[in-house]
Formats: C-alpha cells, sequence, structure tokens
C-alpha cells in the first residue's frame, strides 16, 4: 500500500493510536481527515492543519453527515479507517452489565459496520481503494474482565473476512488491523509494563502496512501470542493467567 498520496479518513482518531496513525499518514504525504465526537479536540486537530469532521459512529444521521460533508470537501476519498472503540470492564455475576455489553457493542462492532456501509458505495466506484478496520489481540485471546469488548472484536474479525470476500473484484482491498495492548498514555504504560510503546507500535504498522501487496491482517510483532494462542497451544494456559485479574473488578475483591 502506497501511504504517500492517499486521502484517508479515520473514524475515531481524536487520541491514542487513531491519533498517531493520522499523523503517520499526513507526514508520510497522504491527506487525512480526522472524525470524532469531541468537538474541542477536533478544534484542537484542526490548529494543527488536519481537516476534521464531527461524526457519531452510534448515529446513522451523524455517520450520513460526515459522510456527505467528507466527500463533497475530499471526493478523492481512498482510505477509510474504522478505529472508534470503547473498553468498558464487566461483571457478568451482575445484570447492570447489560448496559456496558450494549454501549460497546454498538460502537465497536454496529458503528464498524455504519462507517463501511456509508463508504462502501464511493469506494466501489473508485475502482482502487482500502477499508482498514481495527480488531485487537483481545478479540483472538479474550480479556474475561472485557467480554463484550473481545466479543465485539471478535465480531469485526468476522465481518472484515466476510466484507473481503464480497467486496473481492471490485478494487477494494480490505484489511484488519489487530493491535495488542498499547500505551497511549504515561498512566497505561504505569498501569501494563508489557504495552507496547504507542510510537514503536505505530512504526511497525506503518511499515507493515506499506508491503505489496498490503497484508489482509496487519500484526505487529506484539501481538502475534494472541493471534496465534490456540494454534500454538497455549490458549487455555493463557486465558487462565489473563483470568487472574478479574480480582479487579470491585465485586470480586
Amino acid at each position: 500500500m502506497d501511504i504517500t498520496n492517499r486521502t484517508v479518513f479515520i473514524a475515531g482518531a481524536t487520541s491514542g493510536i487513531g491519533l498517531e496513525l493520522a499523523r503517520r499518514f499526513a507526514a508520510a504525504g497522504s491527506a487525512v481527515i480526522v472524525g470524532g465526537r469531541r468537538t474541542d479536540l477536533l478544534d484542537r486537530l484542526a490548529a494543527e492543519g488536519f481537516a476534521t469532521v464531527p461524526i457519531d459512529v452510534t448515529g446513522q444521521d451523524s455517520v450520513d453527515r460526515a459522510r456527505d460533508t467528507i466527500l463533497h470537501r475530499h471526493p478523492g476519498l481512498d482510505t477509510i479507517v474504522t478505529m472508534s472503540g470503547v473498553m468498558i470492564p464487566e461483571d457478568l455475576r451482575d445484570p447492570a452489565h447489560f448496559s456496558a455489553a450494549e454501549k460497546t457493542i454498538d460502537i465497536n462492532l454496529l458503528g464498524t459496520v455504519r462507517v463501511i456501509d456509508a463508504f462502501t458505495p464511493h469506494l466501489i466506484g473508485r475502482g482502487t481503494s482500502t477499508i482498514i478496520t481495527v480488531t485487537s489481540g483481545i478479540g483472538f485471546l479474550p480479556f474475561p474482565v472485557m467480554p463484550t469488548y473481545a466479543a465485539s472484536k471478535a465480531g469485526v474479525h468476522a465481518y472484515s473476512e466476510a466484507l473481503r470476500a464480497q467486496l473481492d473484484g471490485t478494487g477494494i482491498e480490505v484489511c484488519e488491523l489487530v493491535p495488542p495492548a498499547v500505551a497511549t498514555t504515561p498512566e497505561q504504560a504505569r498501569r501494563n509494563p508489557r504495552a507496547l510503546k504507542l510510537a514503536e507500535f505505530a512504526t511497525e504498522v506503518m511499515d507493515l502496512l506499506q508491503a505489496d501487496p498490503t497484508p489482509q491482517e496487519i500484526l505487529v510483532k506484539g501481538v502475534l501470542m494472541h493471534r496465534w494462542a490456540e494454534r500454538d497451544g497455549t490458549y487455555d494456559e493463557l486465558v487462565a493467567q489473563r483470568s487472574q485479574a478479574l480480582a479487579m473488578l470491585p465485586g470480586r475483591r
């Protein structure tokens, strides 16, 4: 994938991994449109030189307005990245967790589908374009503290596979980015010393994206243990290790 002359829309890029990738695409020479819900952060990024657009991926009207605005201002759009997502701890012994499950599915899975659906006709019309979905190592190796997050990302993985098959022959390549734990703030780095540094993660991602052909899955070295745990016979052991974190839930202390 040539990252030097793309027109890229990243939904959910006002902070964290999304923002870092936006900066990397821009530094490589691509035009980048940053989408997000928080107008204060969008204003800061506009001052930094990014094109911005408000978008709430849980609302079809908001997604449609964002699409119309982007395609009016950037008719050459050829790449979308579905970065929007939330991670919410849940105690499945407490039925009150259901509201968190609904929110997670609506943003992580249905939000991905809404954004893709909004832009697919345009991308097909271009003949050559890219959709980058964002899943997680947790979609392949669950972290029991966040069960619906794991389910939502496993769903996005399956959806990406089906999307790639259905769009075969249209000129659209479907690429799945699979992050491991990434420390996007100093606090996150303190809480999880094993998390990858954001800059190192982004460098590896951009290097992998530039392969020809673009890999169907962008797998940095730090996520391989998650992605291939079942194949390697380490799945049960690793899930058991990760289950120890259930003690952090308020009802388990």
